[in-house]
């Protein structure tokens, strides 16, 4: 019988807390029924395994991720959007570094296809729309962001910055000014 109080969210939550304090690598199914002074056996009513708890993390992360983008991507354009969305991303990194390292989780096809990750990639295109880019430059232009913010936030991070001036914010701006620059000025194939 499942121990009372434990749900299949609770056990997700409590796993992306647990992310954020000791990270994204270091998740176990040991590690979160002793969050909940329970034996492991406890939580397989709830999870499968370490991996499902992972998956069902990563699914949190992009789901609160999209969540937070839709509302700031929210009745801006341009150079404008392009702050918004990414602002979202550090700041949830900074906020939710095990969360932010779950969304980055390899998912399988199928469970790829069901989650919020597809709503990045609608509200990234959403943003191309007012630089007027089509197809086959609209994916590249995705790809290409998801690449810029993805890369900075993690050696962010990472601390790969920190030993050097200008300060990161300045960076931030000015790699925001340089991806709306090419966005208008999108080069010819």
């Amino acid at each position: 019988m499942a121990r009372a109080g434990l749900t299949t969210d609770r056990l997700t939550r409590a796993g992306a807390e647990l992310a954020d304090e000791v990270g994204f690598d270091r998740v176990t199914l040991s590690a979160l029924a002793r969050r909940f002074d329970v034996q492991v056996a406890s939580l397989y009513a709830h999870v499968r395994n370490s991996q499902d708890l992972r998956t069902r993390i990563a699914l949190l992360a992009l789901d609160e991720l999209a969540v937070r983008a839709a509302d700031a991507l929210a009745g801006r354009a341009g150079r404008d959007a392009l702050a918004a969305l990414g602002g979202v991303y550090r700041d949830y990194a900074r906020a939710h570094p095990g969360r932010w390292a779950a969304a980055q989780l390899r998912l399988d096809p199928a469970t790829a296809a069901a989650s919020a990750g597809s709503r990045h990639a609608e509200l990234t295109r959403a943003i191309l729309r007012g630089y007027d880019l089509r197809e086959p430059d609209q994916t590249h232009a995705v790809r290409l962001l998801g690449s810029v913010f993805n890369g900075y936030v993690n050696l962010e991070l990472g601390g790969s910055f920190d030993h050097s001036a200008p300060d990161t914010g300045q960076s931030w701006t000015r790699v925001l000014d340089a991806l709306d620059a090419l966005l208008r000025h999108w080069p010819a194939p």
